[in-house]
């Protein structure tokens, strides 16, 4: 059987922690900050974990993850 390819953009914006977690970046930390409160923003510091529903859609992306 072939080798599975991973989406690229998905290599850059999802790792996996050691139990097999997906761990992401927040969203809204790009741009147009001066609109966002300052609590909104530091909420978004860091890295979070991804729900399971989403994940499974992840680790499709990332056959080898």
């Amino acid at each position: 059987m072939p080798k599975l390819k991973s989406k690229s953009s998905a290599k850059k914006r999802f790792s996996f922690t050691g139990t097999g977690k997906v761990r992401m970046s927040p969203a809204k930390k790009r741009h147009n900050l001066r609109k966002r409160s300052q609590s909104m923003k530091r909420k978004a510091r860091g890295l979070e974990i991804m729900t399971k529903t989403n994940a499974k859609q992840v680790r499709s992306y990332l056959p080898y993850g």
